[in-house]
């Protein structure tokens, strides 16, 4: 009797998961899971909006001792117009990616998952002084994410440089 009541209950669980997942991949524009775009995002006296303390987001302007959120800035030697043309390039060649805002130095793009619709905001904005593009990637929800936002920076990197050097 506990066997058929606990095999129920995983039946009804696992119908609604499919269910939920079916609906979010089949529906277009924003899901539960997409959450609220934040209102930090941009350039503000030079600077990208710092991570929260959750380790789902990594940029280049974190402090170089915090592990968790840092990633080094990509290198470009070139004119602004030239690096977001770069950036603009790689992201849009990754799947599920959507540029938002483009301008001669500053780019924002969102990244959805494909199974559920969850969000990360990505931006970058060129430093010609320095000769890159600062970079911060961050998800909208949850507290992990499992790397994803650190290995797509790194692909975006990797993108950028190839073209760089091509």
């Amino acid at each position: 009797m506990l066997k058929r009541a606990l095999l129920a209950v995983l039946l009804l669980l696992a119908g609604a998961v499919t269910g939920l997942a079916l609906h979010t991949s089949l529906t277009r524009g924003d899901t539960v899971f997409a959450g609220k775009r934040p209102s930090n995002l941009g350039v503000h006296d030079g600077r990208l909006a710092p991570c929260r303390r959750s380790p789902n987001c990594v940029s280049s302007q974190a402090d170089a001792a915090d592990t968790v959120h840092h990633i080094a800035p990509i290198p470009f030697k070139g004119a602004p117009v030239e690096a977001m043309a770069a950036v603009r390039r790689a992201v849009e060649s990754m799947p599920r990616a959507t540029v938002v805002r483009h301008e001669p130095d500053y780019l924002y793009a969102q990244f959805r998952t494909r199974l559920l619709g969850f969000v990360d905001d990505v931006e970058f904005a060129y430093d010609e002084k320095a000769g890159v593009i600062q970079v911060r990637s961050a998800s909208r929800l949850g507290r992990r994410d499992f790397g994803v936002n650190r290995a797509r920076v790194e692909a975006i990197r990797a993108l950028i440089l190839h073209r760089v050097s091509a």
